[in-house]
């Protein structure tokens, strides 16, 4: 095995989008993606099972659209690298089983990755960064279904969550929200769209987890200090509506759309600067699907400068769920020296972001009897 530049095929399966991802050590050679979130529109949101489905039939013609683009064969590939976890259970299985058959039918190692980490691991492959991540760095992901603020020590072996969201997701509340006031799913570009013609100011929205008995100080933190919560703040926007609609006036859905998304992007950045500037946090890198939103980026950018702290944002195709950065995160753990997870890992819906990978030793998780 090429261990100083090793070719990675990475597999990603986690919700509903079927990737596979080829890198020779920190070069991108393909990132092909096929998504279902079309299946998805008619129901508001993604349905697990039809996820599921959907990459039973999307996966092998993916994987040999990313082998041409890639010009490489399977023969060739130096290790696999596939999503254990966290994601949809159903939608997981679906990626790690194939992972498994290639890994047998090839004699690949195979290595069970941390979705989150992944996430992290994509900024290697931007350019820009000199194939290396900087130095004190943290990780603000926020998409449909994770909000986290991380702490990246190594890449391959020391990841921390700092904090998190209790309930929704930030995409999850944009999604909600945007069925709320009649934009369609997927949720976020609507109301990202709509929200530049209206007025954030003309309502003010709650900021979940910001009273001091959740804050506390930087001596004494409170318990949800780095915490988000977005429940609260989609209930507040349903009671706006049916107000404006209980006294027979038109809804101001791009005030409210507006206000919604400020309250939101204001709670998330103001944490996760604080975050950073308590843990002598420097660099942060924004991912997940939510980063393509124009004013999370904007504000994000805004406050990590005045507090002296340097913003990475990777190519936005790279920012959303992918196989390019599960290839990206395998080729680290092969160059680290990380032994390879092999066959007899489950798929972990939870899996904590403490675990980069899944190791060798881990037994298969079974369910409990009734």
């Amino acid at each position: 095995m090429n261990r100083s530049q090793p070719l990675v095929l990475g597999i990603e399966s986690s919700c509903d989008e079927t990737g596979v991802g080829i890198v020779r050590g920190t070069d991108l050679l393909t990132n092909t993606v096929s998504s279902s979130m079309d299946e998805h529109v008619r129901f508001g949101g993604v349905i697990p099972e039809i996820a599921s489905r959907a990459h039973l039939d999307a996966f092998v013609p993916t994987l040999q659209a990313a082998l041409a683009e890639a010009n490489v064969t399977l023969a060739d590939i130096d290790a696999i690298a596939v999503t254990s976890g966290p994601g949809l259970a159903g939608a997981l299985m679906v990626g790690v089983c194939a992972a498994k058959a290639l890994a047998v039918a090839t004699g690949k190692p195979l290595y069970a990755i941390n979705h989150l980490v992944a996430h992290v691991g994509v900024g290697l492959l931007d350019a820009k960064a000199g194939a290396r991540l900087p130095g004190n760095l943290g990780a603000l992901l926020v998409s449909g279904g994770h909000t986290e603020i991380l702490r990246i020590g190594r890449i391959t072996d020391d990841v921390e969550m700092l904090g998190s969201t209790i309930d929704d997701a930030a995409g999850e509340a944009y999604d909600k929200v945007a069925r709320i006031l009649g934009l369609g799913y997927p949720g976020g570009p609507a109301i990202d769209r709509i929200a530049r013609e209206g007025n954030a100011k003309a309502i003010r929205f709650p900021r979940g987890l910001t009273q001091p008995k959740y804050m506390g100080t930087a001596e004494e933190p409170g318990p949800h200090r780095y915490d988000w919560s977005f429940s609260g703040l989609k209930t507040a926007v349903a009671r706006c509506v049916e107000q404006f609609e209980a006294q027979g006036e038109p809804v101001p859905v791009a005030d409210i759309a507006a206000a919604f998304q400020e309250a939101v992007v204001d709670v998330i950045t103001s944490k996760a600067v604080l975050a950073c500037r308590e843990q002598g946090i420097t660099n942060v890198l924004l991912g997940g699907g939510v980063a393509a939103n124009s004013r999370l980026r904007q504000l994000t950018e805004q406050r990590c400068s005045a507090a002296g702290i340097t913003l990475h944002v990777p190519p936005l195709d790279l920012c959303t769920d992918n196989g390019a950065m599960v290839a990206a995160l395998g080729a680290q753990l092969v160059m680290a020296g990380i032994a390879p997870s092999g066959i007899a890992f489950a798929p972990d819906s939870s899996m904590p972001v403490t675990t980069v990978s899944a190791p060798a030793s881990e037994p298969v998780r079974t369910a409990a009897r009734a």
